[in-house]
């Protein structure tokens, strides 16, 4: 199978395909914006439009050689690098390297079997320093085909996680800054400002903004092949972003991968507003006390439902992230008597928690703790307490 063509952002794409005509597209870009909205899509349509020999006004022409290797990830001057978890038998850093490498390729290997189908890695994914290390030797070398080569390095932010960090970082700062002829450099990130400050000056930044939800409906159906019905309610909850919409459609009997962390969510907030404050200890005590990265998406997820929840108390004209739940809100609202400034404030105990979490604090004890400091602030129950004085 090959990768669909972009969807959506036709000026964004005219105007890049322009730049490209002109010989003036920058050698190192960032392309960011929020998680799912195709940023390494994009990416990969930019290697195209860069590798393809004769590229038209709205793009690659997705016919020639170049490009149909490149459409199948195939295409030797074409490197796509993205976080992975840490391979359990890389005992040393030249077992490290190619266990990296072999994952890689496998990972690209099921991408290949079905562009479409979101992937699903058990445990924490960075970006290695013997990743970054692989890039940097790739890009001595020269081009296979013709005279570029593109290298895309997906989720970037991730090479500023754990204590190699600034290592795997550093050791792309100066092929960031003079990057070998023909060569271009793509990183993509949601999040921009969890890279390293000399990273983000070297590069020229590009921010992709979401679809709208119909854009995304009609690519369910023309693409993916969704029925109207579930087709609509998933673009409603996708917020504008293709592949937030491919992780919340179901699997057979299964719901989505995503669509499960934002039912996880929402049991997180009943927990917390439930008459019972004993719900915390028990709610901790269902997640594994190893593996406290793997919360972020969670703790995501848990503040677009904190955003529903302030957006009710203000009485807001504003859709809900999450439609289906308002009448549950308003009741809680109620109960708790719970007015916006206080909703304001537990995202910030949910910031508390991702700082705990990026850590490798337990998440057990960062579950209890941010439940139980988010009742505090919620219900005005007791003294609100910093979640990091509650691990």
């Amino acid at each position: 199978m090959t990768l669909h063509p972009h969807w959506g952002h036709k000026e964004l794409l005219e105007t890049l395909s322009t730049a490209r005509a002109r010989e003036s597209l920058p050698a190192t870009l960032l392309v960011q914006g929020p998680r799912g909205v195709g940023k390494q899509h994009l990416a990969l349509w930019l290697g195209r439009l860069l590798l393809c020999p004769q590229p038209g006004p709205e793009g690659p022409c997705e016919t020639c050689l170049s490009c149909r290797l490149a459409l199948r990830l195939e295409h030797p001057d074409l490197h796509w690098f993205f976080p992975l978890p840490r391979p359990k038998t890389a005992s040393t850093p030249e077992k490290l390297t190619r266990a990296l490498e072999e994952t890689r390729g496998e990972v690209l290997s099921e991408i290949r079997k079905d562009p479409l189908k979101p992937l699903t890695v058990d445990g924490a994914r960075t970006l290695y320093l013997a990743a970054a290390r692989t890039l940097r030797r790739q890009a001595q070398n020269r081009p296979s085909m013709g005279d570029r080569q593109v290298f895309i390095i997906g989720e970037a932010e991730t090479l500023a996680q754990g204590e190699s960090s600034s290592e795997a970082a550093n050791a792309l700062l100066k092929l960031l800054e003079e990057p070998p002829p023909g060569t271009a450099l793509i990183l993509t990130s949601s999040e921009p400002g969890r890279l390293l400050p000399t990273i983000r000056s070297r590069t020229t930044h590009l921010h992709l903004p979401p679809l709208s939800n119909e854009e995304v409906t009609d690519f369910l159906m023309t693409v993916r092949g969704v029925q109207e019905k579930e087709a609509t309610k998933v673009g409603l909850l996708s917020q504008g972003a293709i592949g937030r919409a491919l992780r919340l459609l179901p699997d057979g009997e299964d719901p989505g991968s995503l669509e499960r962390i934002r039912r996880e969510a929402f049991n997180l907030l009943q927990a917390t507003l439930a008459p019972d404050p004993a719900g915390a200890f028990r709610t901790s005590l269902a997640f594994r006390p190893t593996g406290s990265r793997g919360l972020m998406e969670l703790f995501e997820s848990l503040e677009e439902w904190l955003r529903d929840l302030a957006l009710a108390a203000s009485k807001g004209e504003t859709s809900p992230l999450n439609p289906g739940e308002e009448a549950y809100l308003r009741d809680a609202l109620l109960r708790w008597s719970i007015h916006p400034p206080r909703a304001a404030e537990a995202l910030v105990v949910v910031d508390e928690a991702r700082t705990l979490a990026a850590g490798n604090v337990n998440p057990q004890l960062i579950v209890f703790g941010l439940v139980t400091a988010l009742r505090e602030v919620l219900t005005n129950q007791g003294t609100a307490s910093s979640i990091r004085e509650m691990k």
